[in-house]
């Protein structure tokens, strides 16, 4: 038997590549980074990062409710920028609006992505 268990849900972009949009392991959840994807077209929403921010949170916030979990079992963030310094602050604006305290742990990073503004993963807990 495997520890790990799927999640998917049509109501998260569908990954375009060999990877889950999530996993449950013991008390955690694991998902996938997630990018600015309509799930229905599988094209990217918005033209500046926190336009695509919000669509990154819903996708990531559709993953997380498949399992029965929302934004405040979040435990960790890693997020991607295409443009760090510029794209920074407006992405947080947006990150900490789907939040309250105490936020998740988080280490944001400048990668070269395709085509997107911002990508994010999270590790949530659902051993309640």
């Amino acid at each position: 038997m495997s520890v790990k268990q799927e999640l998917r849900t049509a109501e998260g972009a569908a990954p375009v590549g060999a990877y889950s949009q999530g996993l449950v392991v013991g008390d955690f959840v694991y998902t996938s980074g997630m990018g600015p994807l309509h799930p229905e077209t599988g094209e990217v929403v918005g033209t500046d990062v926190a336009e695509q921010t919000h669509q990154v949170m819903r996708n990531l916030g559709a993953i997380l409710a498949a399992h029965g979990l929302g934004f405040d079992d979040v435990v960790k963030a890693t997020v991607h920028l295409q443009h760090l310094k510029r794209d920074f602050a407006a992405y947080n604006e947006v990150y900490k609006s789907y939040f309250t305290r105490p936020y998740p742990v988080r280490t944001t990073v400048g990668s070269d992505l395709m085509d997107i503004l911002v990508e994010i993963d999270f590790v949530a807990y659902k051993g309640r």
